[in-house]
């Protein structure tokens, strides 16, 4: 017994250091664990959200891959906008969120700027996800929702249901009957959240994460580029009777196939081609919810006592059509003509500024006056492009020309554009041919092609030939009760041309015959020709 006694106080001596150790490591420890497991700075983080931009400025970008003659396309907008926000957001101290609520929808996120926070970004994200059915469904899998249900007579019933199934066809749901699809037992069914799940949307956002040592107010400026705008400009002109004046008068056409509006925005459009890169627009996502229903059994599936049970009653019907649309969404907003957008400089672009805020509309087109020019002097020229040792094998073309001075009555650059003609027949305003405009700068010449009818003919013969020269004679008959200007253009670096009885101007590199053909008369021009 002596000696357990001492083994066990050998023992004790022994356990009372251990615990002694124990528990200094435990004290030093348990600080360590609580750390461990307490919140971090970046699990309690604070959000701040921006709902809508006090301010906001819009400056549209041209498609420049889109020709002058070819329309804006709602379906494929690929120009691009650079849109500049004013916000004012309670910045929380320490790490924070900040959600900029009701960007555009299209926002290239790696183009976005914000300034006015105290220590800058550390992060942008563009949250993806909208709220929509499908995304309600997505972000609810394994949560509980109520499932509200009424029945053939009317009779509202709701219980609880669990979401089983992503939203990608059938919906599966688990009550406390048992397992269904939803909306399959013919009956109206509707899913009821308690809360719109966390990373869903309502709108199009942009995230950011910054810091700040104190809770504070503050005014930020975010700037970015979306993608989904575009712009022309459409002209209308008025010749007079004589064709040798015209009045002048040009819309700037805006075009969003975005998903939001900026109400009062300072919007401009730049004309000019802008070099730029492709890229991939980031698309929200926010489908809708499309159902599947699992195909009915055969009556081998079915017992026999069930074969007999009545159908189920026919389904509700179905609700009334909503009432008509009163105006498609692609509609064009015109403002009053008297708000004429207003040209400045912008390097070697131009830019046209509305001088009053104006709605950029989401999904919609809208058109500001651009310009008006009374009376300009133009030229209706019968153009023929002709080879001259094939001269009978061209067709004439019409054109309304011009020179963009100011003597001329314009001297302002013009932008990219369609064009319509009208003309004053009985006391009738008349569409007589459309056009198209290039950007045209200050001082250029400005020719529009227009189908000027088949007033002109032109018929070309053979004269002579000898040791490789040919003589040719040129025709040009004028049917109309008024003279016309015809113009025929010898462009061949390989030939020689020798005018017999005109002499030849020269312009932009091609030999020009200009002459006046007289109502109901004609003109003759020969030359003679060898190939070098």
């Amino acid at each position: 017994m002596d000696g357990q006694g001492a083994r066990q106080r050998h023992r004790d001596r022994h356990g009372d250091v251990r615990h002694a150790v124990l528990r200094r490591a435990m004290r030093r420890f348990i600080p360590l664990l609580l750390a461990v497991l307490s919140p971090s700075p970046l699990a309690a983080q604070a959000t701040a959200t921006s709902s809508a931009p006090e301010k906001v400025a819009v400056t549209v970008y041209r498609d420049p891959n889109r020709s002058a003659q070819t329309a804006i396309n709602m379906g494929w907008l690929n120009g691009f906008a650079l849109v500049t926000e004013t916000r004012r957001i309670a910045i929380p101290a320490g790490d924070a969120t900040i959600r900029f609520e009701g960007v555009a929808g299209g926002i290239i996120p790696e183009s976005a700027i914000v300034t006015g926070l105290p220590d800058g970004v550390a992060e942008k994200n563009r949250d993806a996800l909208l709220l929509s059915p499908a995304s309600l469904i997505d972000r609810s899998l394994g949560r509980r929702v109520h499932l509200k249900r009424t029945s053939a007579t009317g009779e509202v019933r709701e219980e609880e249901a669990v979401i089983r199934s992503s939203a990608s066809g059938a919906v599966v749901l688990q009550t406390p009957e048992g397992v269904e699809a939803l909306r399959c037992t013919g009956l109206p069914e509707t899913l009821i959240y308690d809360k719109v799940p966390e990373g869903l949307s309502a709108k199009p956002t942009l995230s950011v994460m910054t810091r700040s040592d104190a809770a504070r107010e503050a005014t930020i400026t975010l700037s970015y580029l979306a993608a989904g705008f575009d712009w022309q400009a459409n002209y209308v002109a008025t010749l007079s009777p004589y064709g040798d004046r015209m009045d002048l008068f040009a819309w700037v056409t805006l075009a969003s196939t975005d998903e939001t509006s900026f109400p009062a925005a300072e919007t401009s459009t730049v004309a000019g081609k802008l070099e730029r890169r492709s890229y991939a627009r980031p698309k929200p996502r926010g489908e809708p919810l499309n159902l599947q229903c699992w195909p009915s059994g055969t009556t081998s599936d079915i017992d026999a006592d069930e074969r007999d049970m009545p159908p189920p009653p026919p389904p509700p019907p179905p609700p009334a059509p909503p009432p008509p649309v009163m105006a498609r969404p692609e509609a064009i907003t015109v403002t009053g003509s008297r708000m004429m957008a207003q040209q400045e400089e912008l390097g070697d672009l131009k830019l046209y500024r509305i001088p009053e805020p104006v709605t950029v509309a989401a999904r919609g087109q809208k058109q500001v006056a651009l310009l008006e020019k009374p009376d300009v002097k133009v030229n209706r020229i019968h153009r023929q492009w002709i080879d001259p040792l094939r001269p009978q094998d061209s067709a004439i073309e019409g054109l309304i020309s011009t020179r963009n001075r100011v003597d001329a009555g314009l001297g302002i650059a013009l932008p990219a554009g369609k064009i319509l003609f009208f003309s004053e027949e009985n006391g009738r305003r008349m569409l007589i041919g459309e056009g198209h405009i290039d950007d045209k700068a200050v001082g250029e010449d400005v020719d529009i092609t227009l189908n000027l009818g088949p007033a002109l003919r032109m018929q070309a013969r053979e004269v002579s030939s000898a040791k490789g020269m040919v003589e040719y004679e040129l025709t040009v008959t004028n049917d109309a009760p008024h003279g016309a200007r015809y113009e025929a253009l010898f462009d061949r670096d390989d030939v020689r041309i020798v005018p017999v009885s005109t002499r030849l101007a020269r312009r932009d590199g091609a030999m020009v015959w200009a002459t006046e053909v007289p109502a109901n008369g004609s003109r003759t021009f020969r030359y003679k020709v060898k190939r070098l």
